[in-house]
């Protein structure tokens, strides 16, 4: 139901309200959004591939730079190991940003 009513991008959303709903610790939330989005997904791009609707080229750099992103986000999550609460305060400035964004931009 999640994914029908936020799409792929409502995570910024579902986390939060993980969070918030259920004292889930904010690891555990964004982990849990990340499998369902992930197995959503998953479907969803098994669908359109095999209706042909994959353009495999860019496919295949858009997996690369994801790699590199990972590899990249290790890296960073290291460093925020060390200051968890430097990371629940940049997490919670980005999601009020980005819900003052899209509270403007629908206006």
């Amino acid at each position: 139901m999640g994914g029908r009513v936020f799409g792929i991008g409502g995570g910024f959303l579902i986390v939060p309200g993980l969070v918030l709903a259920t004292a889930m610790p904010l690891s555990f939330a964004i982990g849990t959004s990340l499998v369902v989005v992930g197995a959503l997904g998953l479907m969803t791009a098994t669908s359109y591939a095999v209706s042909g609707l994959v353009d495999w080229p860019v496919t295949a750099l858009l997996i690369a730079g994801g790699a590199a992103g990972t590899v990249a986000g290790i890296a960073a999550s290291r460093m925020f190991a060390r200051r968890k609460g430097l990371l629940e305060r940049g997490f919670a400035i980005v999601i009020v940003a980005v819900g003052v964004h899209v509270a403007a931009s629908s206006v």
